[in-house]
Formats: C-alpha cells, structure tokens, sequence
C-alpha cells in the first residue's frame, strides 16, 4: 500500500498555515485582574488566549480593534487548503449542491425516515418534544471506569414521554430543569432534586442490517433484523426509536471547531473513512495512479467536519441498521434522484436550480464533484469484511462491528463513498456561518444595536459571570480551530490546589457527576484515549513523537511537556459550544438537562449543579458567581443578541428543502402494534428558498429564554 502525500499534513490555518503562537504574561494577566477588581464599569476582554486586551466602559463601545475582532466576520472560516481540497473536488458548486442533497434526504437512513437534518433541523439543532429521552446509559462504575449503565428513565415511565414545561415560572413543576434545588442560589446536595436521564434525540429502531433494497427507480427502506431493544428503548413488547445518549448540538457556526461530537470524536484529520483521524491507520481509499486502482492513506487537515460526517450515517443508534457499510449507502443511494419525493423551493440558494424538472442522480453530482482519480473505475477488488473493518465505528454504547459476511465486487465510486459523502457534507456545513448578529453589528462599531440591559450583559459576561474564560473569541468558544491550534494543551489550577493539563476547550463545569459521562475522557474507536493530554500521558516520555505523529495540523510537541497520567483533567470534560443563536437551540448542555437561558445562567450562579461532587476534575471558574436576579436577565438579554435574525428566519445560507421527521409515537401504536416496531407520529416543515420564513424559529418549548 502507498502513501497518499496529497492531503497529508497542510498547515493549521485557514488557508493551510499555522497559527503563530500567542499567550498572555503573568504581567498582564496580573494587571488585568487588578484592572477588572478596581471598577465594576471597566471590563477586560480577552481575544482567544492571545495577550491583547482591552479595558473600556461597559456602557459605550469602542473603535479599538480588540473589540472590532469580536465580529465573527474577523475570523477566517478554517478548512483545508485549496490546494488540499483540489486535490479530492473537481467542483465545488457542485460538492456543496450533494452536501446540501444529502444532509436533507432521509433515505440516508436506513429506515428512509432519518436525515442528517432530522435532528439539525432548527437553528442546526433539535427541538423535538416527544420520545427525546434517553436514560444514563454512558455512566461508569468508580475505580475500574467500567461501563456501568443505568436503563431506568427516571422522568416518567419509560421512553416516549411528551415534555412538560414548567408552570407560572416555577421550579416544581414541568420536566426542566432536569436538576433543581430549593433555593436557585444553592448547589448544597441536600437542596438538590435530579434525575440523570438526557434530553436528545431519536434515531433509528434497534436492527442489524440484511440487505439493500434499491433500484434504478427508487430506493425503499434497507431490509434489516428487528430485535427487542436491549436499552430499554422498547414499551413492553414493542420497540420505541433509540435516542442518542448526548443532546444534539447545533450545525452551524461548527465548522469553527476544532474537533466536533461533544467529546472530540470528529478528529481534526479526515482519514477518508472514519471520524478517528491519523488515529486510524487502517482506513484507506482507493485513487487510480497510472492506471491502477489501489489503496492509499488519506489525511486532511482541518476537516473535524468531515470526520464528523463521516459517523452518523453508520451509527447504530442515530440512523443505520448495524451492519450497514458506507458501500451499502452508495449502492442504495447512487441511481437515486437527489432528494426525490421532496419538495425544493425555486429560490433555494444551493438547490433552486433542481426545483423544477429533472434532478440528477447522486452518482451524477458525485461525478461531477470529484476527481475521476477516485471513482472513474467501474470494478475493483472484492470488498470484504476485513475491507469494512477497517473503518471504526462512533458508537458509545454497542460500536458497530461490522459482524456481517460481506463479499462481493464494487465499482471504486461505490468504494469510495464515504469519501464523498463527508467531504460533500463538510463543504455544505461550511456555508453555515451565522456572523450577522446585532452583537456582531455591535462589535463592528455600530452602538445602537445593544440596548443598555444588553450591553450590561455583555460586561457581565467579560466580567462577574466569567463566561468568556471558556467562551473566548469571536467564535464565543476556547475549543475554536483559532483557539486550539494556538495551544492545543493547556494547564490550570484546580480547586484542589494541583496543577493539571487539560484539552483547550474541554471542560468539567459540574453538569452531571463525572462518572455519569466521562466525555473527552473516554476512548477513540481505536481504543486510544479520545483526550489529547491524556494520550500523551499514557504514551509516556518515550511515545511523545508517536503521540504527536497522531495529532496533525502542525502539532508540535516540542510545545508541551508530558504530564503524568494523574497530572491530567479530562473525566467529565466536554467540548465548549459556541453561543451564536443560542437562544433558539435549546435544551442545553451535553444531557439537554436545562430548557430556557435563564437555567443555564441560575446554574452557572450556584457554580454548577454537581459542583461540589466533581471538585477533583471540576474547571476552576466554575463557583458561585453572586449574580442577582438584574443581573442574570441583562446577562440571558446579551445572549439573545446573539441570535442571526438569518438563522431565526432561515433566509440563505439557512433555507432547505421540505423534510418529514418522526416525533415520537402515538398511544394506538402499542396498543395495535405493526411488527415489533412502533409507528411513528410525523413532523413536516416546509420547504424554504433563499428569502426565508414568514414567521421566525421559537425557543424550544416556546418558552421564554427569561423563565427560570
């Protein structure tokens, strides 16, 4: 097997350059805390990690670029190269029109029910009501970290349940927040009402795949074996669609993370097959070189996006039949019509052009996306199951194995499909970029549009909240490819006193108690540890270069000293999201466990939920903040000048074709059931073109981002 030297190892930056490094002096931090102590009108602002720093009246913007570079507009998207990406895209119009075709179409799913926008389908997020709940199924016994599930649902009496919102803005009442106390201002154990179940989203029923069923006129659902649901995803005989274990998180504005997935999964290299990275060096393609077809190693930088994409589609749990291979998802989709039996609207922005008449096929905008090097040969060799083992599966809970007998013969496009799909899907997302906030209007010297409650906010979050200390930069997020690839290994004072290394950007803020989701503390499909400290603790000294030979995008280890495995914290970490449009993408955090703005900043107050519990892995911002109750609503009000009225609206680069999603099941689906299965109530949104809704996207639950 050779090589692949295109795509192997561009630089960090946006345009495939590293970011230089840039780090405050104990000098100037010193002078910003005296600074920030001395007055509560001066605030400190801090650009992603660098030492710049502004000083100024929280009341009045100023032209001082520090506060200019808040815009996201000052930010380069990051991604590969040109001369990356050209190597792989014949056509980017192209790549982005199949991007865009397949994250809408459901028959990605195996069941024909379940598209990538099935649970991105509202400001890039879920706001589904029903059959949302998944119970504690990634918790871990203490000491050995062995996996210790708990299939209990705790809110309600199984799977299905119908949310409730709180009544008359008070906390004993409704399913939100899934952790309470008796006093708002308290996180004392013994005030504390919780639940560990985690609102997120339904996927597929629980199945191993049999077989395709597709053909030139049309794709119907895969042939897959039903079986009863061994999570407790089932209402006595019958089966209820699985929900992923983590909240669903928004789409846009990702593609300026670093890494992807709550915990890192979506590897800033794209191996060409999984969301592992360099992790993975089995995962190959197959490009034709002097005639001959052949297998070669793939790794492009700054494409968490694509590794990412690459995931779901297989996932037993989120959308496929276990057992089902990328190859099978090309054969049943490459003689189909783009998004056939859905409508697009004459203006779509990406789409428009298909709206009327003739739709291509996938194979057709494959083909004219993407180098005939990787799909011109119409044979290969047999594909095998040592072939699809060498592809690793997302999966937390059951991983795909890939157990099934497959041996047959398949064209190099067939071969290389995951290729195609998540590069295709990595070019759309990355037209997904909400910079158009009155906030960004703000930063970009326009004072109007912050009112005075807004702007107090905004002081608030730069100061006596301590928000921008994980949620740094334009990108509003310390796990930012900016951020990141300035220090990707960081170091803090934990409240304990030890000094500990960390992954930039993953945080233990005492959502849930560690062992119930150890997060980035867990383990790749490849069995490596998912945290880059922690790898390299575990490699030691002596596997510091090989270490860093799995990282990518110009890792220099030379940077880093290499902790102790008991130097590290990352149990209980997650990825910090981002915090544009955040009023519309509720329920919030990894378990979806708070449903209005105003919860996550009365948890914040207290200093987290379990605050206490995860002291020894618990970032050290995380304690009682002392924010009245003005404070907090000027604080949720700068939040939601954060919304893109073009994402609330859904006007270009937003709109979409019309999608039917399943919301949950009706009662007469287990009282009459139709196999093992129940059916499914349905959802229909409308198709949408480049000038948007007439009526904007609502919170979840329609609830006020101001109820507590």
């Amino acid at each position: 097997m050779t090589p692949h030297p295109p795509g192997l190892m561009p630089g960090a930056g946006a345009a495939g350059q590293p970011f230089a490094p840039a780090k405050a002096s104990t000098a100037t931090r010193a002078l910003s805390l005296l600074l920030a102590a001395k007055s509560r009108l001066k605030t400190l602002l801090f650009i992603g990690g660098a030492s710049a720093v502004l000083v100024f009246a929280a009341g009045t913007p100023q032209a001082d670029e520090p506060l200019r570079s808040m815009a996201l507009k000052t930010v380069d998207v990051p991604g590969p190269s040109n001369d990356v990406l050209d190597e792989f895209v014949d056509d980017k119009s192209a790549a982005i029109q199949l991007g865009k075709a397949l994250f809408w179409d459901p028959r990605v799913g195996s069941d024909n029910k379940t598209a990538c926008a099935t649970c991105h389908f509202s400001a890039g997020a879920d706001t589904r009501e029903k059959n949302q709940l998944s119970p504690g199924l990634l918790r871990r016994l203490s000491g050995s970290m062995a996996a210790n599930p708990d299939w209990t649902f705790q809110l309600g009496s199984g799977p299905n349940r119908q949310f409730t919102a709180s009544e008359l803005d008070s906390i004993s009442s409704g399913d939100f927040p899934f952790t309470r106390f008796s006093m708002q201002e308290s996180n004392d154990p013994a005030q504390r009402i919780d639940i560990n179940d985690v609102a997120s989203s339904q996927g597929v029923f629980h199945g191993s795949f049999d077989r395709v069923n597709a053909t030139k006129k049309g794709a119907a659902a895969d042939s897959c074996n039903y079986s009863r649901d061994p999570d407790g995803f089932h209402m006595g005989a019958v089966n209820t669609r699985r929900v992923e274990p983590r909240n669903s998180p928004s789409v846009i504005n990702a593609v300026f993370n670093f890494r992807n997935f709550w915990d890192g999964r979506g590897n800033n290299v794209f191996n060409g097959g999984d969301p592992f990275g360099l992790r993975n060096q089995n995962s190959m393609v197959w490009k034709k070189e002097n005639g001959i077809v052949r297998k070669v190693s793939v790794g492009i930088q700054s494409s968490s996006l694509a590794s990412q994409g690459s995931g779901p589609p297989l996932s037993g749990t989120e959308m496929s039949c276990s057992d089902r291979t990328f190859v099978h998802l090309g054969q049943k989709l490459l003689d189909q019509d783009i998004l056939s039996g859905q409508v697009i609207a004459p203006d779509d922005s990406v789409l428009g052009r298909f709206a009327t008449g003739g739709r291509p096929t996938y194979r057709t905008l494959v083909k004219k996306a993407f180098r005939q090097a990787y799909w011109q040969s119409p044979n290969i060799v047999r594909f095998t199951q040592a072939d699809a083992r060498e592809r690793k599966s997302m999966d937390l809970k059951h991983p795909v194995r890939f157990d099934k007998n497959v041996d047959e013969k398949i064209s190099q496009l067939e071969a290389n499909f995951t290729l195609f799909f998540s590069l295709a899907i990595q070019m759309y997302e990355t037209t997904l970029v909400s910079d158009d906030s009155r906030f960004d209007q703000f930063a970009a010297g326009d004072a109007s549009k912050l009112n005075p409650s807004e702007r107090a906010g905004f002081a608030i979050f730069q100061g006596k909240g301590r928000c921008i200390n994980c949620h740094g930069g334009a990108e509003l997020t310390n796990a930012s490819f900016r951020h990141v690839t300035n220090q990707r290994l960081e170091t803090m004072v934990m409240a304990t006193g030890k000094t500990k290394t960390y992954d930039a950007g993953f945080y233990n803020i005492g959502v849930r108690p560690t062992l119930d989701d150890i997060g980035i503390g867990g383990n790749d499909g490849i069995g490596l540890p998912l945290s880059e400290s922690m790898l390299f603790a575990v490699k030691g000294p002596a596997g510091k270069a090989q270490a860093a030979s799995l990282l990518g995008n110009g890792f220099d280890p030379d940077r880093y000293g290499v902790p102790g495995i008991q130097d590290v914290a990352v149990n209980g970490a997650f990825k910090t999201p981002g915090l544009r449009n955040v009023e519309l993408t509720g329920p919030y955090f990894h378990n979806g466990g708070k449903a209005t703005l105003m919860q996550v900043v009365d948890f914040y107050n207290r200093g987290g939920d379990f605050g206490r519990e995860n002291r020894e892995d618990l970032a050290p911002d995380i304690q009682p903040l002392g924010l009245s109750e003005t404070e907090k609503a000027d604080l949720v009000r700068f939040l939601m000048s954060l919304t893109d009225e073009r994402v609330r609206m859904e006007k270009a680069p937003f709109d979409h074709p019309s999608l039917c999603l399943p919301n949950g099941h009706s009662a007469s689906a287990y009282a009459s059931p139709n196999g093992i299965n129940a059916g499914d109530e349905t959802l229909c949104i409308k198709e949408v073109g480049r000038k948007g809704r007439t009526t904007g996207i609502l919170p979840f639950m329609k609830l006020s981002p101001l109820s507590h």
